[in-house]
Parts: structure tokens; sequence; C-alpha cells
């Protein structure tokens, strides 16, 4: 029996190849689970800059306000609206109803999720 390295198993994890829509919004749910848990270690260790002082803060402002972390921030609210639409799918699904629409749903949840971080992104931007 051959043995799989651990980045061939990570890759067999999220390999999209042969999925259906439902297995595509499995992979999505994880990788927005880790990618929260990863922000919310971060969120803790930057606010812990209020510890610090005025100066620590007002830093951390200053690198939290250029371009790049909009770009985190825009996956971070698809992550957080993507995990909670896609929860409800799962749920609804979980209970038995729409099973025979799962690659709708799927679609819809994903979609929606687009649409909403749109908004929210343009909001933000516009308040400057």
């Amino acid at each position: 029996m051959e043995t799989q390295s651990t980045w061939q198993k990570i890759w067999t994890w999220i390999d999209l190849r042969g999925r259906r829509e439902g297995g595509i919004g499995f992979i999505l749910m994880r990788l927005t689970a880790i990618g929260l848990v990863v922000y919310l270690a971060l969120h803790l260790t930057m606010i812990s800059n209020l510890a610090r002082g005025p100066e620590a803060w007002d830093s951390f402002i200053k690198l939290v306000k250029l371009p790049i972390f909009m770009v985190g921030d825009t996956l971070l609210i698809f992550g957080l609206v993507y995990h909670a639409i896609n929860g409800i799918r799962v749920t609804v699904l979980g209970l038995g109803w729409g099973g025979d629409h799962q690659a709708a749903l799927f679609w819809g949840a994903f979609v929606l999720s687009v649409l909403l971080t749109a908004v929210m992104v343009t909001a933000i931007v516009a308040i400057g």
C-alpha cells in the first residue's frame, strides 16, 4: 500500500475534480471556517495593541488602512457571509428539504454571498 504525503492528503481534501455542487460547498465551508478561525486569532492579537497605548494603536490603524487590507477585508466579509448562508443551506438539506435542488441551493447561496459581499465592500469604500 502506498502512503500519501501530508501535501497529497491536503490536496485531496480540497481537490475540486469530480466534485458536484454539494462537495464544492463543503470545501468552501471548510476553507471559510479555517479562515475565520485564523482571522479571530489575528484579530485578538492585533486588538491587544490597545493595551500598549495610543501610539501602538495609531500605528496599527495606519497599517490596516493600506490597500492590501481591503483585499483581506473583502475575503473576510465573503467568508463570513458565505459561511452563514451555506450553513443555512446545509441545515435545510439536513432537515430533508430541498435535496432535489442541491445544485440550485448551492449556486443561490454562492451568488447571494458574492452580491452581499459586493454591497458591503462598496459601502465600506464609500464610507472611507
